[in-house]
């Protein structure tokens, strides 16, 4: 049992496991900011073009409730216990969803756009094939420790060029 919670601990303690439990605690915070711009910024001038629309009270009546209708708002429906089909709550979640697809592919394109501007030229070689053996030598010797080959400054030419004979 010990080693099942030291390995569990192992596990819990990764950089991933911690970075993507962050990434959550996150996204959490960053949705309810989302659904505030969606729900008190976006869906009203939406609704303002659209003619006075409220998207948050769009909805259609399936059964009436005990208080009879008409309702005015969805927690009226809801509150006489009629069953309601929310379409304006959905189109709240899909411009929600929409928001937050783009910001993050925003933010994984920045992401992918840092890591190619760190990629670095590859340095200056520090190992060379033999052109006898075809081992691997360090750039700087003048004899191979495989097959000991004499390398000259001709073969290192060769060498580092690409072409072997």
């Amino acid at each position: 049992m010990a080693k099942f919670f030291k390995e569990f601990r192992e596990f819990a303690v990764k950089g991933n496991v911690v970075d993507m439990a962050v990434g959550i605690i996150i996204g959490g915070a960053f949705t309810l900011i989302v659904k505030s711009l969606v729900a008190d910024v976006m869906n009203p001038v939406i609704g303002l073009l659209v003619g006075g629309v409220d998207f948050s009270n769009l909805f259609f009546v399936l059964r009436e409730g005990s208080g009879g209708g008409p309702y005015t708002t969805l927690a009226d429906a809801q509150a006489a216990g009629a069953v309601t089909l929310n379409v304006g709550l959905f189109i709240n979640a899909v411009v929600s969803f929409t928001i937050v697809a783009f910001v993050v592919f925003l933010l994984v394109r920045t992401i992918n756009r840092m890591k190619r501007e760190e990629a670095v030229a590859p340095a200056d070689p520090t190992e060379k094939p033999c052109p006898y053996c075809f081992m691997v030598v360090p750039i700087k010797a003048v004899r191979c420790g495989h097959c000991t080959s004499e390398l000259t400054a001709e073969d290192a030419a060769e060498m580092t060029s690409g072409s072997a004979k």
